[in-house]
């Protein structure tokens, strides 16, 4: 018979009928499987830290996402975040579904054109696009969003040496009460320049002017910020169309839709107070139906959501390596997953289970990383039962921007896995090795030894 590990005597003071601060129970419970697969198993193929994406999950968030508009407004297209996780495997899952590509460099850009896209099926934003990649994309019918006016005049100059024009919108920016706001993107609204961009615009004929973009934050916690920014966007519209008799073709309402994570500092979980993709569609498509457009002559809405598609369907399965006390007598437990692969856990508390049976024993705890960096640290402070040497834990909802910003940090980088709709797995990223970090150094030969 196998010996159960020790567990100290612990009391408990019972309180009947006094919720906790998130309801009667803040365990949850073990997280074995993902998609049908155990944990264990892909532990023991693929190795530990893991990150897990599911398909099925993309899938199924992009189509609720995508309904949630089309059914209030009657012409919708989504374009996918490549900034967000541009692993290909997880661009063209979106793309199957009929995203185009969204993207904020030439990086990105070449991404999407080997990914297969139609290059007219390419949004460019960003704050820096080369002369040369201004030329790619004019020459490809690729929408391009003009950021600032020194970009303006670059393409200008790139028209000028063109056989077509440049199909372009500008990226306006605005007060739509969400302080901080974001001004050090695009053309401000209420001080004129937009419209100043815009005139500058019509009277060189120098490019094609197909849209309106704005994109007013991130992790926006109020939908009601969307409608006051799909209005003024709709009134520029207005004046477009009073001024020079011209009819853009699509408003781009951006991404920033806040997903299920919970910020740091929250009161209560995301996943419940956080809005839904419902009320974000409902205040944009609002907005825009109950402003000047006749019927017939709605404009095409192109969303960007990044997060919110994405989020949830990634995992980080993650091991136990050591258990110790601090100074202060709370429980500490090292995993190893760090920041350098959860660079997310700096503003999110992101829900974390453990992948196994546990005993009704818990302690706060503090879940450090492997990083010799005292910042290393994944939770400041969770509930979790008694964790043994070996154990594994699943983070939860790490699909965005954890795979774009991960570093290898004193430790490589691990593999990525996807698990498709017929319960299938695969290796979507390999493990890094040696080779890999080391293949671009170049090392001096009066340095070597």
């Amino acid at each position: 018979m196998e010996k159960k590990p020790y567990e100290r005597p612990h009391i408990t003071r019972l309180e009947t009928s006094m919720p906790g601060k998130f309801g009667m129970r803040s365990e949850r419970p073990p997280t074995t499987h993902i998609d049908g697969i155990t944990v264990d198993s892909l532990v023991k193929t693929y190795g530990s830290p893991l990150f897990v994406l599911s398909e099925n999950t993309i899938r199924t968030t992009y189509r609720k996402a995508l309904n949630a508009f089309t059914t209030r407004y009657p012409k919708v297209q989504f374009a996918w975040s490549y900034k967000t996780n541009y692993l290909a495997a997880v661009c063209n899952v979106f793309h199957q579904e009929g995203a185009w590509a969204e993207v904020v460099s030439g990086f990105e850009y070449q991404k999407a054109i080997e990914n297969g896209v139609d290059p007219k099926n390419i949004i460019f934003n960003g704050p820096v696009k080369t002369k040369e990649e201004l030329e790619t994309a004019t020459r490809n019918g690729s929408l391009i969003h003009i950021d600032h006016l020194d970009e303006l005049y670059l393409l200008i100059e790139v028209a000028e040496n063109s056989e077509q024009k440049p199909k372009v919108a500008i990226r306006v920016n605005m007060d739509t009460g969400i302080y901080p706001m974001w001004d050090r993107f695009g053309f401000n609204y209420e001080d004129g320049q937009a419209w100043d961009a815009l005139n500058k615009i019509m009277h060189s004929g120098k490019m094609e002017l197909v849209g309106l973009h704005t994109h007013i934050g991130t992790f926006i916690l109020s939908a009601g910020a969307y409608g006051v920014a799909a209005a003024k966007l709709a009134e520029l519209a207005r004046l477009l169309k009073q001024k020079f008799n011209h009819a853009i073709k699509y408003i781009d309402m951006g991404g920033g839709f806040a997903s299920k994570n919970t910020l740091k500092g929250s009161y209560l979980p995301g996943s419940d107070t956080n809005p839904s993709i419902s009320e974000f569609a409902e205040a944009i498509s609002t907005a825009l139906i109950n402003s000047h457009f006749q019927p017939g002559e709605l404009p095409l809405l192109i969303l960007e959501p990044g997060r919110a598609l994405i989020d949830e369907a990634g995992y980080i399965l993650t091991t136990v390596l050591a258990n110790k006390r601090l100074a202060s007598g709370r429980r500490a437990t090292i995993i190893d997953t760090g920041v350098n692969l959860l660079f997310t856990s700096f503003w999110y508390q992101h829900p974390v289970t453990v992948a196994q049976e546990f005993s009704q024993y818990r302690e706060d705890t503090t879940l450090y990383g492997p990083l010799c960096m005292n910042i290393d640290c994944i939770r400041e402070n969770i509930n979790l039962p008694l964790l043994q040497l070996g154990d594994k834990l699943v983070i939860h909802y790490t699909g965005a921007y954890n795979l774009t910003q991960w570093m290898q940090f004193i430790h490589m980088r691990p593999a990525v896995v996807m698990i498709d709709a017929r319960g299938n797995v695969h290796e979507v990223r390999q493990k890094e090795n040696h080779h890999h970090v080391g293949s671009l150094e170049k090392l001096p030969e009066h340095l070597q030894i």
